[in-house]
């Protein structure tokens, strides 16, 4: 079973509007992606403040990171669900579509992870429950961002393999 994570919070400094709200042809990308990840995973959580339709769950302490907030979202699937793996989007996806999810999820490696512009993508990722351990090991000693993720404890999938199910502008 597969579960899905939808990171929707973030401070959104960079654009300076919550990106989670932002519409494209009339509907927005916290929705658009909870609707994806619906249609792939067998449960969906969002964690953030309620964007989209999925239930929510918030991290904590709130504002922790990607880290964290993706560990939030597992232990909220898992507390109800027997998962192998869960695939994790960040809802700033605007072009990611359901072949490129449904790549992730049918990968046979537990841990794979789109490579775009020479550079992983660990925020529209599958991982499994191993991982997912080593990331609260990780979080215990302080880590909050996912940039401790490599090609030594994930699959890279490389452009070449996902464009051909997505556009390369899907990331």
């Amino acid at each position: 079973m597969i579960g899905g994570v939808l990171l929707t919070g973030g401070a959104s400094r960079r654009l300076g509007t919550d990106k989670a709200r932002l519409t494209i042809d009339g509907v927005d990308l916290a929705t658009r992606c909870a609707r994806l990840l619906s249609s792939v995973c067998d449960a969906a959580v969002e964690v953030g403040p309620g964007c989209s339709t999925l239930p929510s769950v918030l991290e904590t302490p709130r504002g922790s990171g990607p880290l964290v907030a993706m560990l939030a979202g597992f232990d909220a699937l898992t507390a109800a669900h027997d998962l192998a793996g869960v695939l994790v989007v960040s809802c700033d996806l605007p072009h990611l579509d359901a072949a490129l999810l449904e790549l992730l999820a049918s990968w046979p490696a537990p841990n794979v992870v789109p490579v775009a512009q020479g550079r992983l993508q660990p925020l529209c990722a599958k991982f499994d429950v191993a991982l997912l351990a080593d990331a609260r090991a990780r979080v215990a000693r302080g880590e909050r961002s996912l940039r401790w993720i490599d090609d030594t404890l994930v699959t890279p999938l490389p452009e070449s393999v996902w464009h051909t199910v997505a556009p390369p502008t899907a990331l």
